[in-house]
């Protein structure tokens, strides 16, 4: 007999009326549903209690926001009317041990936080003047950051930005400029590229400067064709 049927037996009515504060020992829900088990630490430093289902908004057929609490977190359980055969876990607690994410040591509650684990966080902003929302991973060198008094996103990365798509990537910009900086610029179509400016159009290099086709070269111009140098070769 267990700390659980032993708490059973010894009620008459085989209930437990109210809440209490449980210590996850085990989320591995042979199942798959999601369940998890504790332990009560008023009752038995050992003994589990039966598979608890999570409380979790939008839970629905394959969907729901899924944030199981890890083992050693402090959750407040219930029961079924009840029935200790049937717990179920409201939600996870801090406590002197497990801090929260923030602090709010000014009082202003500015801050809403999504942090997993490994330091994974989602951050929504409300600072007066300074909204925000940041989305960065655990090393905080990789983010996006949308800014909203001045309607702009940031995406900083400390290496590479991989954009796949078996359809189009369209950049579009319909009041401002596009700019494009960086040390090397390589364009690589597997069929044809095509240049349009709708009014000038000007390549500088401070080097040389090739253009090469291993068919027709063709230059149209309404107006005629300046070549403007010290020296000019045609081969």
């Amino acid at each position: 007999m267990n700390g659980i049927d032993l708490l059973i037996n010894n009620d008459k009515n085989h209930h437990v009326y109210g809440v209490t504060v449980g210590i996850v020992t085990n989320n591995k829900d042979p199942d798959g549903l999601g369940r998890i088990k504790v332990k009560f630490p008023w009752l038995s430093s050992e003994e589990e209690s039966y598979w608890a289902r999570v409380l979790t908004p939008m839970a629905g057929n394959n969907r729901g926001i899924y944030f199981l609490p890890e083992v050693d977190d402090e959750v407040l359980v219930t029961f079924e009317h009840g029935d200790i055969n049937f717990p179920y876990v409201l939600g996870a607690l801090w406590n002197g041990k497990d801090k929260p994410p923030l602090q709010n040591d000014d009082g202003k509650n500015n801050q809403r936080v999504i942090k997993s684990r490994s330091g994974h966080q989602i951050i929504l902003d409300d600072t007066d003047g300074k909204e925000q929302i940041i989305i960065q991973d655990k090393t905080g060198k990789n983010q996006i950051i949308i800014n909203s008094p001045e309607n702009q996103m940031n995406v900083n990365v400390e290496k590479d930005v991989i954009i796949e798509t078996k359809g189009k990537i369209i950049l579009k910009s319909s009041d401002d400029d596009v700019s494009i900086e960086c040390k090397n610029l390589s364009i690589k179509t597997q069929q044809n590229y095509q240049l349009e400016a709708g009014s000038n159009c000007t390549i500088k290099a401070k080097a040389q400067y090739e253009l090469e086709a291993q068919s027709g070269l063709g230059i149209k111009c309404s107006a005629g064709v300046k070549v403007n140098d010290g020296s000019l070769e045609v081969m």
